[in-house]
């Protein structure tokens, strides 16, 4: 648990004392009403603006209140399973830990889990494939630092999961690791054996034509390098990146980061396309770039930058120098190549 993004809520005397403990030992942020706070604590008088305030600041959040109550406040601000924070309920005796928001994706089970330990209370998992003993696809992608395409699927391979049905998945590099799991997985050799099924996994970085009973998860071993004129707008970087993807099949949620020269540190449209995309973006010296081997140089890029390669090189030093994928691509004012990092799956 990062202690710092964890926030614990109290609303009694006694709910204070179990807040403090746990921030204690967690160093997490206890928040308590008022009229029982001490020096330690934030202090609150009013529980539901707190809470419209404080609960997108935080990745987990533990109450020591009535279910109820805690149900009501949070309401209004839950948008998705896959970016909701985790939500834990206490009572203020510290018996029961309940998972109540983002069992698996927010990590409110382990959390749960954690705390229960921590404090000698009796943990209540209500997920289906928690309390079955299945494994969840949810929990296997993350523990594989993997992106899930439409979180409204996975319903339906953990429904066939509880029914007790095998199922089929297609990841030719092996990138989701189910070893071990052969009671509920399957690898099928082509993608086409996923659209007769119930249901099915598809792990690649490439696009397939695929109906919705298939969950596509994206591995995150693209690295993308991008060179532009000053002043291009976001738009117009992504116009050129989304084409040029599509035009090898390439899925752009398979993208974990993009590199461009130092020089462009400043530049705001890269900067406000890297945010939109939720990309880490990197920077590099002239001379790091210009040691990467195997770029085409470019007369211009040499004379305005001090380099012969940009995109190129950029997306291959992150890549760790790696062979592209896709070759530098160009518009009137945009350069964009890409790199597949053969490292992830060691990571």
């Amino acid at each position: 648990m990062n202690s710092q993004k964890t926030a614990i809520y109290a609303l009694t005397a006694k709910g204070a004392d179990l807040a403090r403990s746990i921030a204690l030992d967690t160093g997490a942020v206890s928040y308590v009403l008022e009229r029982y706070a001490e020096d330690r604590d934030i202090s609150f008088t009013q529980f539901l603006p707190l809470i419209a305030e404080t609960f997108s600041l935080y990745d987990s959040h533990i109450f020591i209140a009535a279910s109820g109550i805690v149900v009501r406040a949070i309401a209004p601000h839950l948008k998705s399973k896959d970016i909701d924070p985790a939500v834990v309920v206490l009572d203020q005796k510290g018996q029961f830990a309940i998972s109540l928001v983002s069992g698996h994706l927010g990590g409110a089970n382990e959390l749960t889990r954690m705390i229960a330990e921590m404090i000698g209370a009796t943990a209540v998992i209500t997920t289906a494939t928690d309390c079955s003993g299945v494994p969840s696809i949810d929990m296997i992608a993350y523990d594989n630092e993997l992106e899930i395409g439409d979180i409204g699927l996975i319903k339906h391979v953990n429904a066939a999961l509880l029914d007790g049905e095998k199922v089929g998945v297609y990841d030719p590099e092996s990138f989701l690791d189910i070893e071990g799991l052969s009671d509920y997985f399957y690898r099928v050799e082509d993608a086409v054996d996923l659209i007769e099924l119930r249901c099915g996994v598809c792990v690649d970085w490439r696009v397939h034509d695929l109906p919705e009973s298939v969950l596509k998860i994206y591995p995150q071993c693209l690295r993308l390098g991008v060179g532009c004129r000053r002043g291009v707008p976001a738009v117009e970087i992504r116009g050129l990146i989304v084409a040029v993807l599509a035009d090898h099949g390439v899925a752009g949620q398979s993208i974990a980061s993009m590199g461009t020269i130092d020089a462009k540190n400043d530049e705001e449209g890269m900067l406000e396309f890297a945010e939109r995309m939720g990309l880490e973006i990197n920077f590099f010296s002239a001379d790091e770039l210009d040691k990467i081997e195997g770029t085409t140089p470019s007369g211009l890029v040499m004379k305005h930058m001090g380099v012969g390669s940009v995109c190129e090189a950029a997306a291959m030093k992150q890549a760790g120098g790696q062979d592209l994928i896709i070759p530098k691509n160009k518009s009137a004012r945009v350069t964009m190549a890409l790199a597949k990092d053969f490292r992830v799956k060691d990571i």
